[in-house]
C-alpha cells in the first residue's frame, strides 16, 4: 500500500532544497528505492514536499541520509503528514 508524505519545514529555501538534492546525489540517494514520486512545492520562498512511497520502511530508510543533511543545512523539519494513497490519475 503506498503512503503518501506531505513535509514542511523551516528554513528550506530553494537554494537549500536545490543545494540538497546534489548532495542527495552524491550520496547515491538521488532516486531512492521506494519512492515512486517527489514533487517540490514552493510558497513565500519556501519548499514543501510531497512524496509518494511504496512503504513507510522506504521513506524512513531514506531519512537516514536525507535529515543528516538537511541538519547542516540548518533545515527544520516538521512531522509529516502521512496517509494512505486511495488513487492516483496520471495526466
Amino acid at each position: 500500500m503506498a503512503l503518501g508524505f506531505y513535509i514542511t519545514a523551516k528554513g528550506f529555501t530553494q537554494e537549500r532544497y536545490d543545494t540538497t538534492l546534489v548532495q542527495l546525489e552524491e550520496a547515491g540517494a538521488g532516486a531512492p528505492e521506494g519512492r515512486i514520486s517527489h514533487i517540490a512545492l514552493e510558497t513565500d520562498g519556501e519548499i514543501q514536499v510531497f512524496d509518494v512511497w511504496e512503504s513507510r520502511e522506504a521513506f524512513e530508510a531514506f531519512g537516514v541520509t536525507l535529515l543528516p543533511i538537511l541538519a547542516v543545512a540548518g533545515v527544520e523539519i516538521n512531522e509529516p503528514v502521512v496517509a494512505r494513497v486511495h488513487n492516483e490519475i496520471k495526466g
